[in-house]
């Protein structure tokens, strides 16, 4: 059998925990922060775990990650 692609956009944003879920940096970050509250630039440090039915997507695209 030929080995499955991994998904390039996605190898780029998710990691996956040894537990299998899902790890994704917050969105909104890139630029603009002026125009965002303190409060949202306060929750939108570090990483967040993707909720399970998202991270299903997710695991489609990165048939070679934990599970």
């Amino acid at each position: 059998m030929p080995k499955m692609k991994t998904k390039s956009s996605a190898k780029k944003r998710f990691k996956v925990t040894a537990t299998g879920k899902v790890k994704v940096a917050a969105a909104g970050k890139q630029h603009g922060m002026i125009k965002r509250s303190n409060k949202f630039l306060r929750d939108a440090r570090g990483t967040m775990v993707l909720s399970e039915p998202d991270a299903r997507i997710v695991k489609k695209f990165l048939p070679y990650a934990n599970k």
